[in-house]
């Protein structure tokens, strides 16, 4: 029996605790239901038809109603659904997926282990990484270092990576032996630094926490090229560089992030070369699949992967569906689409440039403090006064106004604090991208005018 609207949105509040929603407030205001996608859009229960402008949770690189994706998952499923990884085994697809990761991402980092997602490869790496170190005799080698307001996912030790104070305040978090620098959040904190000497200094932060702790007990670094979740704070480019010269200096592994940024975001394959590092150990998920089916990985380069296989004994760690036959079949299909259609030097060369033209025009509107962008992932800084770096009282209030009419208006764009967050499917065309520079200019003119 089909269901109504309101009667899916009564079971939903009955029987469904979302993440990251206050959900007793979900339950008074109903879920927005959708059915369908196509392209760069997506649909509704009630039929509205909306531009997602930020690819479902920053995922859906190639697009929504891919059918290849399809019939690939299908195909496996109907030839071999699951087998594990444990026991000496393994699937073709699994062999091949790593195989073609080993060769997409820079430098020699030659050596997958898969998970279910981007959280539980950054859970795995703090327990790779101490592993790592413990066998080659230094055991109290063993600190972790991220930065304020970095998001490396909702487990317990992807939360504690992660500077989110929120999520801090929820489950006695961090955990020990995690700590903290600030993050290179020019528009907010470089006050009177121009953006290369504010992220200079920022990157030494790391120095000076590495040399606080003792060299001897710093083991890594982790950090998003790119900040997403936090607000889309992209560093200034002198900023990883010097992270880079700061890790090799004092022998502590250099840990990229790259959920969000991976395959083809900023218009590189990876944030990584868009900014011209090479970290020892590469994050992966949410691009390897355009978020058609769940899929993590964690890239080891030569060295660390030298030492786990040879020192390390057996590995004491995994999950019942490591590499997955079906997720690694739909990943090698998604790279293939990314690849045979050129989508990500599409990125780079024509519409990345061109949304960037047009996401610079957003800038000029009366509420932007400030428009930034990389290749395909940006955001919009709404202030009170342009001519002031400086914020509304109540953060937040601003964003989800302009959210809420952005969605009235055909356009999904994330609001963090009062920040519009952007990051619409590769596949956006020229034409779709003028849409979406409509909408958000009217979004914009439409929030305006509900604060005078």
């Amino acid at each position: 029996m089909t269901k109504t609207y309101q009667q899916l949105q009564q079971l939903d509040a009955a029987h469904h605790i979302h993440p990251f929603n206050d959900n007793a407030e979900l339950a008074r205001s109903g879920t927005r239901i959708l059915t369908r996608g196509e392209g760069c859009y997506v649909w509704d229960a009630e039929g509205n038809k909306m531009l997602d402008a930020f690819a479902g949770l920053w995922c859906v690189n190639i697009g929504y109603g891919r059918k290849e994706l399809g019939r690939v998952a299908a195909q496996q499923m109907d030839t071999l659904a699951y087998y594990n990884s444990f026991f000496g085994c393994t699937t073709e697809p699994t062999v091949h997926l790593a195989a073609k990761l080993a060769e997409l991402t820079p430098g020699d980092l030659n050596h997958a282990f898969f998970s279910n997602s981007g959280s539980e490869a950054n859970d795995t790496i703090l327990r790779m990484v101490r592993h790592f170190w413990a066998v080659q005799d230094q055991p109290d080698k063993n600190i972790l270092i991220g930065r304020f307001n970095g998001y490396h996912g909702s487990t317990v030790a992807g939360a504690s990576l992660g500077g989110m104070k929120g999520m801090h305040a929820q489950g006695g978090l961090p955990i020990p032996d995690i700590h903290h620098i600030n993050q290179p959040y020019w528009f907010g904190e470089g006050g009177d630094l121009s953006p290369e000497e504010f992220g200079l200094q920022r990157a030494q932060e790391l120095e000076a926490k590495i040399l606080e702790l003792g060299p001897h007990r710093v083991a890594a670094f982790i950090g998003e090229p790119i900040q997403g979740a936090a607000g889309v704070f992209i560093p200034p480019m002198n900023y990883w560089p010097e992270i880079q010269r700061i890790c090799r200096k004092y022998d502590v592994l250099l840990i990229a992030d790259e959920v969000i940024c991976g395959f083809g975001r900023t218009g590189h394959w990876f944030g990584s070369e868009y900014f011209g590092i090479q970290p020892d150990i590469m994050t992966l998920a949410k691009g390897i699949t355009s978020g058609y089916i769940p899929l993590g990985a964690v890239m080891f380069n030569d060295r660390v992967s030298d030492v786990l296989r040879d020192k390390g004994g057996e590995l004491a760690h995994g999950y019942t569906y490591s590499g997955h036959p079906v997720c690694a079949a739909v990943a090698l299909e998604n790279i293939r689409i990314l690849q045979d259609e050129n989508i990500v030097e599409t990125v780079q060369r024509d519409t990345g440039p061109y949304l960037a033209e047009r996401w610079k025009q957003l800038g000029e509107h009366k509420l932007v403090g400030e428009a930034r962008i990389a290749g395909m992932v940006g955001a919009l800084e709404l202030v009170p006064n342009k001519a002031e770096r400086r914020f509304f009282e109540e953060r937040g209030k601003v964003g989800g106004l302009c959210r809420n009419i952005a969605l009235k208006n055909g356009l999904i764009l994330r609001a963090t604090n009062d920040a519009m967050l952007l990051s619409p499917p590769l596949v956006i065309s020229r034409a779709e991208i003028d849409e979406l520079f409509e909408k958000a200019w009217k979004s914009l003119n439409e929030t305006a005018d509900a604060l005078a």
